[in-house]
């Protein structure tokens, strides 16, 4: 042989140990292929009545028998239990869908044999049955039993009872393998109740969220203001169904326009909670959200006071007024990334890092400070939330601060092709990986 050529695989099974007769081979090698057809069907199985009645008809043509029962004592008590299946049923019942259309028994043999917890074979069924066992009608004409439990969390709650005419029917030798196989079976077929149960649990969380998601997104914005000079482009996107970044425009005397935009920390469903308390502290600020520091005062102690004490959130905000007759900016920071601003008269991008307080909702009356910046012609101020700068890679790399100033590097473009170069260079840097965290972006050009 060359080293190229490989050895011929045998399409057969190998075995090991003594030389086996024929028969014998060929007897093992027939049981081997039906066990091994029979797992490989049943994996293939979504629906846990279509596997039972797979593995039944199986069962039959491995091992005859005369009547075949399924009981159930799961929820029950000593000495009730349910019969959930026989080969005597002309109409096909699902335990799992229709247990109200089960028979519930009490006492009898069928109640001692599941409650005993054991795997056993009768051989003599006739002495031990009397006419006035609730199950009379299914043991009745049937000798030899046997009885195989079904173990869950230790207790015997299931039980598949197969039934021959003749009496001393069952191999005693073989039922050890026959209780393995069956209890195998049970476990498989229990792991697709609970998988299926957790996907109806699922789809019902995932309808909740999708209403979540809804009710948050119409909490922002429906369409972006006119502001006279201003062109504005915003993106929003949550890590999953619901978030917790948040921006808002507030229309204030003057012709004035307040920019804001928060970060509640946290994921999901929690942090969308916060979000939408934090759109009515917002808006139920007394009188106009005018000056920004006052606007942050207000949701602060609100949160502080009765909803982040005792539940550790917190929220950063940055809420700027912006005038157009001035092109004057008046802002306040609450814990948030400082905006960029990009001065395309100086060529020069910058940090408005100038003010700032704690997040919001750690403490009570606390005083945030102001700035002032003044905006020329073709100016770009860009606020942002932490999951557009954190972005990770898959070498856990963020995107960074800089990497968003050298985007902003260029001023020919427009709002909106701003907004489209930062995501598509944070998808980039990303992989295009799912975020970790919710991005939010809001882009002011003055004209």
């Amino acid at each position: 042989m060359t080293p190229t050529e490989s050895p011929a695989v045998s399409a057969q099974p190998l075995a090991t140990g003594p030389t086996t007769t024929n028969a014998a081979q060929k007897d093992w090698l027939q049981r081997l292929r039906q066990i091994s057809e029979t797992m490989r069907e049943m994996s293939t199985f979504s629906d846990p009545q279509d596997m039972v009645a797979s593995y039944g008809r199986r069962m039959r043509s491995i091992m005859p028998s005369d009547r075949w029962i399924s009981l159930s004592r799961r929820g029950l008590e000593f000495p009730r239990f349910r019969i959930t299946r026989s080969t005597t049923w002309t109409e096909t019942i699902d335990p799992w869908k229709q247990p109200d259309k089960l028979p519930l028994l009490e006492g009898g043999l069928l109640s001692e044999l599941i409650y005993g917890d054991e795997p056993r074979i009768i051989d003599d069924v006739a002495p031990l049955l009397s006419p006035d066992d609730p199950a009379f009608e299914y043991l009745e004409g049937l000798r030899s039993l046997m009885a195989i439990p079904h173990f869950d969390r230790g207790e015997g709650l299931n039980m598949v009872v197969t039934l021959r005419k003749e009496a001393g029917a069952w191999e005693h030798d073989k039922f050890p393998e026959r209780v393995w196989l069956s209890s195998l079976f049970g476990r498989a077929t229990q792991t697709l109740v609970l998988s299926q149960e957790l996907k109806q649990a699922y789809e019902i969380v995932d309808r909740e969220l999708r209403v979540v998601a809804d009710i948050q997104r119409s909490l922002l914005p429906k369409s972006l203001p006119k502001i006279p000079g201003v062109e504005l482009a915003t993106y929003y996107r949550t890590s999953q169904w619901a978030g917790g970044d948040y921006y808002d425009f507030f229309q204030l005397p003057g012709g004035r326009w307040g920019f804001l935009i928060a970060d509640v920390s946290g994921h999901g469903t929690p942090a969308a909670v916060m979000m939408a308390i934090l759109h009515s502290l917002t808006h139920g600020h007394p009188g106009d959200p005018d000056p920004p520091s006052a606007l942050l005062r207000h949701v602060n102690n609100r949160l502080a006071a009765q909803y982040t004490a005792e539940n550790e959130v917190f929220v950063t905000a940055f809420y700027g007024i912006y005038d157009p007759a001035r092109r004057e900016f008046t802002y306040s920071c609450a814990g948030h990334n400082p905006p960029r601003l990009r001065k395309c008269s100086r060529g020069q991008v910058l940090s408005l890092e100038d003010v700032g307080g704690p997040p919001l909702g750690l403490f009570e009356d606390l005083e945030y400070p102001e700035s002032k910046a003044t905006f020329s012609p073709g100016d770009v101020l860009v606020l942002y939330t932490d999951g557009i700068t954190e972005a990770m890679n898959a070498r856990s790399e963020q995107f960074t601060p800089e990497r968003l100033d050298e985007i902003l590097k260029g001023c020919g473009l427009s709002a909106s092709e701003i907004i489209d170069a930062i995501v598509a260079s944070v998808n980039l840097h990303t992989g295009r990986l799912d975020p970790h965290d919710d991005q939010t972006l809001l882009v002011a050009k003055i004209s």
